[in-house]
C-alpha cells in the first residue's frame, strides 16, 4: 500500500470479528517495530504476546476497556531502562520514550498494511498487567495491543486531525511567518 495512504487509513479499531490472526502476521508486526530508531541502537523493548482469553480478559479489566475481549490477540509492549541509563543518564527515559512511539507506530501501521487492526492503549493498572505476566520490576508497560480484524459493518476510519496552521512556526515558537531568504547567485 502507498504509505500516504496507509497512513491516513489507519485507525483505532475497537471492534473484532471472532476470525483470529495468524501468529507470523503478528510476529512480522513486531518485526517491523523493532526497526524504528533507538538510542544507542540498544534492544529496549520487550514484546509479550498473549493469547489466552482468560489473560486477555483480565488486561481488559486492568484498562477498563471491554472492547479488548474481543480481540484474539494482545501484545503488550514493554520497556527496560537499565542499558539506556547507562549510556544517556538524565535523557534515558525521554529517549525511551521517543523509541517506544516509534516502534508502537510502526508495528500500528504494519498491522493496517497487513489487513488487520488494533487500538493503541495507553492507560492501564501496571501492576495488574505486570503480576499477571510475570513483567519485572524494572521493566515498564508502554502500551496494550489488541490485534484482530475489524468487525464487518464496523464503519470507523481515522478521525479528523486539526489543522496544522496554528502548529507551524518558523524560526522561533509562535512565528507563523517564514522569512523570505534572497535567491542564490549562479
Amino acid at each position: 500500500m502507498e504509505f500516504e495512504k496507509l497512513v491516513k487509513k489507519r485507525a483505532s479499531i475497537r471492534k473484532y470479528s471472532d476470525k483470529k490472526p495468524r501468529i507470523e502476521e503478528v510476529i512480522n508486526c513486531i518485526d517491523i517495530a523493532n526497526l524504528a530508531p533507538s538510542p544507542g541502537n540498544l534492544p529496549i523493548l520487550k514484546f509479550i504476546i498473549v493469547e489466552d482469553s482468560k489473560k486477555i480478559n483480565e488486561i481488559a479489566e486492568a484498562c477498563q476497556q471491554d472492547f479488548i475481549k474481543k480481540a484474539s490477540i494482545l501484545v503488550v509492549v514493554c520497556s527496560e531502562l537499565k542499558d539506556v541509563n547507562i549510556m544517556y543518564d538524565k535523557r534515558a527515559v525521554k529517549y525511551i520514550k521517543q523509541h517506544a512511539g516509534a516502534s508502537i507506530e510502526n508495528f500500528l501501521l504494519n498491522v493496517t498494511n497487513l489487513g488487520l487492526a488494533s487500538c493503541w492503549i495507553g492507560a492501564y493498572t501496571d501492576s495488574e498487567i505486570k503480576d499477571l505476566l510475570n513483567i519485572s520490576e524494572s521493566a515498564e508497560i508502554e502500551a496494550v495491543l489488541p490485534i484482530g480484524y475489524q468487525l464487518k459493518g464496523d464503519a470507523t476510519v481515522q478521525r479528523k486531525k486539526t489543522n496544522i496552521d496554528n502548529r507551524i512556526f518558523f524560526e522561533t515558537w509562535k512565528n507563523k511567518f517564514r522569512k523570505q531568504f534572497p535567491k542564490m547567485s549562479d
